[in-house]
Parts: structure tokens; sequence; C-alpha cells
């Protein structure tokens, strides 16, 4: 395979932030530093910056970027540079370099240099931000702000438990509870009732906001999904529209994800050996995106329980001395592979023109 370094004659990286980007351009495959600059993060800004690298370039569109931040600090800039017909990549991971000292241009040298030995296919291809995708993020982002919703009837269960406010809470609050609380009035009653029924009414209608707001989201994700590669995982046990909607965000495109392998690694949920002595077993990896690992432990979860199949293989692994932890490490994996074999079998355009 060819590596970076005798792919590209330049490679440009570039260190974001919020007020400017840095950036420092090599000649490969020598990895030469030819010159460093920094740049405003405004439109005019961004366009100088490509201007200014394209000199020290010659004006060489295979010249490859890579950028760390290019889903947040980095985005806009990504698309500047995508629109001017460069390549732009994600900045693989440069380790810690203790006593080698720190700062903007330097973290941009490392980024290029960290990519002139990697080979074509470990390219991290940014997520495609444009159409249904773009817009799933946005809404999977929106659902992980509304998360509040146990925090308050938690509260709201505390309070009418602590408080004699007429309504029973020796159990969980129904939702026609959670109603009638949002909609009291006040009363003629102490100064410590009185604030405690007022605390109740705000907890009750933000609780009673934060479900249209979910039921909301979850209708106008569900309609994304189907428009997406993701659509098909709707038919699969356990998988709802934010678990097909979160998996879709984090695979993104063809070619992002190199292999099945690499997904599970990227959900956290490959196995890695913990073996001593006697004893061989894996445990499921602590990194990796966690809000992707998240979806797909609740969707095992739901496997676990209302699955035919997937009940039969846990009582046979369990008859083998499997503990239930092992078990849902080994469905979360197989879950992984899954969803990336079914998301990589649509049709969907390379991951080179999914930046135009």
């Amino acid at each position: 395979m060819t590596i970076v370094a005798h792919s590209h004659p330049y490679v440009i990286g570039v260190d974001t932030h919020a007020r400017n980007h840095v950036l420092a351009v090599l000649a490969a495959p020598t990895g030469e530093l030819l010159d460093t600059a920094e740049f405003p993060t405004s439109r005019s800004g961004m366009t100088r910056a490509v201007a200014w690298a394209a000199r020290r370039s010659g004006g060489d569109l295979a010249a490859l970027w890579v950028m760390e931040c290019i889903a947040t600090y980095g985005a806009q800039f990504a698309r500047t540079v995508a629109e001017a017909g460069y390549q732009v990549i994600e900045a693989p991971r440069t380790g810690v370099h203790r006593g080698k000292g720190k700062s903007d241009p330097i973290d941009a040298r490392r980024m290029a240099e960290a990519a002139l030995p990697l080979e074509e296919h470990e390219l991290r291809h940014p997520r495609a931000d444009e159409g249904e995708r773009a817009a799933l993020r946005v809404l999977v982002t929106a659902r992980d702000q509304m998360t509040e919703r146990t925090a308050n009837v938690n509260a709201l269960t505390a309070l009418v438990r602590a408080m004699d406010l007429g309504i029973d809470g020796r159990r969980a609050l129904t939702g026609r509870q959670i109603l009638e609380v949002s909609r009291w009035r006040t009363r003629e009653e102490p100064v410590a009732v009185t604030t405690a029924r007022a605390e109740a009414v705000r907890l009750a209608k933000r609780i009673v906001a934060l479900e249209e707001e979910l039921s909301a989201n979850a209708k106008s994700m569900t309609a994304m999904v189907r428009a997406t590669p993701a659509a098909g995982l709707l038919d699969k046990p356990g998988i709802g529209p934010v678990t097909a909607a979160v998996a879709m965000t984090a695979w993104s495109h063809r070619g992002r994800v190199r292999s099945e392998a690499a997904f599970a690694c990227l959900a956290g949920v490959n196995p890695i050996p913990a073996s001593s002595g006697n004893t061989v077993r894996h445990r499921l990896n602590r990194g990796g995106d966690r809000r992707l690992n998240r979806a797909l432990h609740m969707a095992t979860v739901s496997r676990m329980i209302h699955d035919p199949d997937t009940r039969a293989y846990v009582e046979r692994r369990r008859a083998e001395g499997r503990t239930n932890k092992e078990i849902r490490r080994s469905l979360k994996r197989y879950l992984a592979r899954q969803i990336y074999r079914h998301l990589n079998s649509a049709d969907n355009p390379p991951a080179s023109t999914c930046m135009s």
C-alpha cells in the first residue's frame, strides 16, 4: 500500500482554535518544514489561509490537509479547503511528547508529520456535512441536552414526598400526575408550602415541555433516518430511531471507517485481552465514542429482554458459565458488526466525494 509521504507532494497540518488557525506546510516525503503561519477564523481569514498554503505548495491540489477538531473548531475551515479542491482528513493521534515543548505551530507540524507514514486506507475522512447526515447530528446533539428530564422527575418526586402538597408520591409519578401538578395555581398556604408548590409547578412544567421536545425530536429523527442508509436498521430488533441515528452519524459515509473492527473500536465494543494465569478472558474497551457505545448498550439490553433469538443465545452462554457482563460484551460486538455491514452495503457515494 502507498503511504501519504509517497502519494502526496505536500502535507499541511492545521491546529484549529475558536479565533485563529495555525498552519504548517511540510514537503513530502522528506517531511521538511517549509513554513508556518496563523490566520483568523473569519471568512476572509480562511480564504487567505488557503491562498497562503497554495503559494507554499505551488498550487498543487494533490496536497493533503490534516486538520484537528474537524467537526467543531475546524468545520468551516474544512469546508473552505474542500471547496478549493483539496483533500481534507482528520488529524491522527499524535500521542504525548514529554520534554519536547508545545505551541500551536509545533502542534500543526506534528499533525502533518503523523500523517506522513500512514497508508491511504488508514486516513480518517471527515464526516459528511450535508443533507440528512448533518441534520441528524444536530438532532442527536440536541437530544443529549434533553436528558435533564429524569433529574427533574426525581426532584419532583422527592419534593412531593417531603411536603404535603395533596398528591400521592409513594410511587413513581405518572404522566397524568405530572400534568396535574403543572396546572396547579397559587393558594393561601404557609410560606414553606407555597414555595414548595411553586417549585413543583416549575419542575412539572419543565418535564411536560421536555416530553414534547423529545417527542418532536424523535419524530424528526425517524423521518430523516428513513432517508439515509440507516433506514433498514429500524427493522432490526432492539434498534429504534435514536440508535440508528447515532450509528449513522458515527459511521457517516462509506470509507470513513475502514473496517468493521475499526467501527467496533470507534464504538468502544472491541474486546480487549484481560487474561492472567489460568484465566482467559476479554473485557470491553472503555474508550471510543461513548454516545455510540451507550446506544449499542441500550439496543443490546432491549434485545436481551424482548428478542427470542437473543434470549436463547443468552441462556446458552450462561450455561457455559459466562457472566451477564461478558454476554453483553459479545452481543454489543455482534451488533456493531451487524450495523456496520448494513451501512457499508448501502448504495452510498465514495468518501472522496462527500465533502464536495
